[in-house]
């Protein structure tokens, strides 16, 4: 007799079921201004993001200290923790094996947007 599988199983939760889940209405608040990255390295493993993630970037937030903001360094994309301490942007990692960046009179620093959320993947 042929083998025949199915996908979708009934379960107890069924009744409670509430509706379709949107992840652009859960995680997107603007979304002209929304753009995603894929992280890449591991210099913020301490803040929960993980080489491969995605993560959602709001371009419309403006940075404040201690949000993870994706950055534009010397052409490149990086990823950190923005802290403003005594006049001094700093931009930290979430890696002790990483050093941080800090920022000296003259120097600019270009935000690109703040990260909102990461999506990961387990399979």
């Amino acid at each position: 007799m042929p083998y025949k599988m199915t996908t979708r199983f009934a379960s107890p939760a069924d009744d409670y079921l509430e509706g379709q889940l949107s992840l652009d209405a859960l995680l997107i608040q603007n979304k002209e201004a929304t753009f995603f990255v894929r992280a890449k390295g591991d210099s913020m493993i301490g803040a929960g993001i993980s080489d491969g993630d995605l993560l959602v970037v709001d371009k419309s937030l403006t940075p404040a200290s201690g949000n993870i903001i994706i950055a534009v360094i010397d052409g490149d994309l990086t990823v950190r923790r923005l802290i403003q301490r005594g006049g001094n942007v700093i931009l930290q990692p979430e890696n002790p094996g990483f050093k941080e960046i800090e920022f000296k009179d003259g120097q600019v620093l270009q935000v690109w947007g703040v990260v909102t959320s990461t999506i990961k993947r387990f399979v």
